[in-house]
C-alpha cells in the first residue's frame, strides 16, 4: 500500500510540473521569470512575475524600460549599465533571480544585494517589481 501511495504521488507531481515546463519552453521570444526575495531574519517575502520582452513588453510597471535595458545588454543582466545613484549603507538583503531565454539562449541569474537600492543601481529596472 505504501509503495502504491509513493508511486501515485510521484505520478501526480510529474503530471503537474510537465505542462508548466512545456509552456515555458514553448514561450516564443525573449522572456524571463523574475523574482525578488527580501530576506528578513528567519522569514522572507518573495515577489515574482514573468517579464516578456516581445512587441509589447509586459510583466511589471517598468517592463518597457527593463526590456530596453536588457536589449542593450544582450539579455545579460550582469551587463545592464549601472545607474549612477547613491545608496545608503542599510543592510536589508534582497536576492534577485531570473531564468528564461534571450535570443534563443538560456538565461540564469541569481545575486544577493545588501539592499533594494543597490539591486536597482546594478540591475536597472529588470527587478523593479514594487510600484
Amino acid at each position: 500500500m505504501t509503495r502504491f501511495l509513493v508511486l501515485a504521488a510521484a505520478l501526480t507531481l510529474t503530471a503537474l510540473t510537465a505542462p508548466a515546463q512545456a509552456a515555458q519552453s514553448a514561450l516564443p521570444g525573449n522572456w524571463l521569470q523574475i523574482s525578488v526575495t527580501k530576506n528578513k531574519g528567519q522569514s522572507s517575502d518573495m515577489r515574482g512575475t514573468l517579464l516578456v520582452c516581445n512587441d509589447v513588453p509586459q510583466g511589471h510597471a517598468k517592463a518597457a524600460e527593463a526590456c530596453a535595458q536588457l536589449a542593450e545588454a544582450g539579455g545579460d543582466i550582469g551587463a545592464v549599465p549601472p545607474r549612477d545613484i547613491m545608496c545608503t549603507l542599510e543592510y536589508a538583503p534582497v536576492t534577485a533571480r531570473a531564468r528564461g531565454q534571450w535570443d534563443g539562449k538560456s538565461v540564469h541569474y541569481e545575486k544577493t544585494f545588501d539592499n533594494k537600492c543597490q539591486m536597482g543601481a546594478e540591475t536597472g529596472d529588470v527587478f523593479a517589481l514594487d510600484r
